[in-house]
């Protein structure tokens, strides 16, 4: 009786263990305090989607995949990018979707190869890409609203030597771009004289912004091609920066494995990056304190 007793607490416990370890990463069928579900014939679930994770700690800055998320050049977004060829509806054993899309669609990476056709025949294609550089501390930045980003508007910025990966939040984000199934040409970006001031004048190699391309539509290619010449500045485009305080986060960027490919759909994390003493209370300086010099994010960025 007594083993059976030590058994049957044992099976409780493991039970109970499972289903507090898929609440962490998907809701219980049977414990769920956020989402309600009904058993009927079946169980109703209705799936938790986050933006926010750890209690506002990780914040996902990668747009999710829909047919209105906007398409380069398209009034029609990108459309039916999913197919369900083998569906456990139509007999099939498991459920495979299939998904064909340009590589450049939402939050997305540029490679070497996407303006400098040398880069491309000579392999240097998404799977070459340092993860150094998408993988570290990050400095978040509000741009002036009024213009591109220019090498005047780099200048005011006044990023510090050391800093190595900025995530420009533009007037992109404030109109809610990305949410906007038309592709729109007014968006804001890189003008080439502040690419060129920045790959001059900074230590930055991981440039984010929050539309589909670091390059404002005026300067398009010319901007691409200050970027990338050298090899060593890996664009991330297409980022959802909004509801985000200004400031410094490791950022956490992971491009699929595309061999050939000169660009690739990105997830991208910004966890909050934890500082003590003096620099916490630097951090926490308003946004026009902040624009002085960092001098305690050279050794940290």
């Amino acid at each position: 009786m007594v083993t059976a007793n030590i058994q049957t607490t044992l099976l409780v416990t493991i039970i109970l263990f499972t289903y507090s370890v898929a609440d962490e990463a998907y809701p219980s069928p049977f414990i769920s305090a956020e989402t309600p579900c009904e058993l009927n014939q079946g169980i109703s679930l209705s799936p938790i989607r986050k933006e926010v994770y750890d209690e506002g700690h990780i914040f996902d800055i990668s747009h999710r995949y829909h047919p209105d998320l906007p398409s380069w050049g398209s009034d029609e977004g990108i459309g039916q990018f999913l197919q369900l060829p083998a569906s456990m509806k139509n007999g099939s054993l498991a459920n495979n979707s299939e998904m064909k899309m340009p590589t450049h669609t939402g939050t997305h990476v540029d490679a070497p190869g996407h303006v400098y056709d040398h880069y491309f025949d000579a392999g240097f294609d998404v799977d070459t890409l340092d993860l150094r550089v998408l993988n570290g501390p990050a400095l978040l930045v509000d741009v002036p609203r009024d213009k591109n980003i220019t090498a005047e508007v780099m200048k005011s910025l006044n990023i510090p030597k050391g800093v190595k990966r900025v995530l420009f939040r533009t007037l992109n984000t404030d109109r809610r771009l990305m949410w906007k199934k038309a592709f729109d040409t007014s968006y804001v970006g890189f003008m080439k004289d502040g690419a060129q001031w920045l790959k001059d004048n900074t230590d930055i190699k991981l440039v984010g912004i929050d539309y589909l391309s670091v390059a404002a539509y005026d300067h398009l290619i010319p901007s691409h091609l200050v970027f990338l010449e050298n090899r060593d500045i890996i664009l991330v485009e297409g980022l959802k920066l909004d509801d985000i305080e200004a400031g410094i986060y490791n950022v956490h960027c992971l491009p699929l494995r595309l061999l050939g490919a000169e660009g690739s759909p990105i997830r991208c994390i910004l966890i909050k990056f934890l500082v003590c003493g003096p620099e916490r209370r630097n951090l926490n300086r308003s946004s026009s304190q902040r624009r002085a010099p960092l001098q305690f994010v050279q050794n940290k960025v």
